[in-house]
């Protein structure tokens, strides 16, 4: 099944924040891990939040994370955060389960 990928307001200031080389990176990455199997879990890529209701996933992309949701054929995409903010946005922005 292929899902169509939607970035939130957030997360398209967020890439465009990020350098040209980022952006390639961060936009492969989801087109490669996201389009088709966005809740298949891996070692070191996908990780299904524990506890969080809101966002359900996060991918790792290098030194950037994608938090994202997925419903029915749509992930929305909701922020794309350096590895370091990671902890500080989730305690601001993520709702528990």
């Amino acid at each position: 099944m292929r899902y169509e990928i939607v970035l939130t307001d957030t997360a398209k200031e967020h890439y465009k924040t990020l350098t040209a080389r980022w952006q390639a990176v961060v936009r492969d990455g989801m087109e490669a891990h996201l389009r088709h199997e966005p809740t298949k879990v891996s070692r070191s890529r996908i990780k299904r939040l524990r506890d969080m209701a809101h966002p359900e996933y996060r991918l790792r992309l290098d030194e950037y994370r994608v938090f994202y949701d997925v419903e029915a054929e749509r992930v929305t995409v909701l922020a794309i955060v350096p590895k370091t903010d990671t902890e500080a946005w989730l305690r601001e922005h993520g709702e528990t389960a």
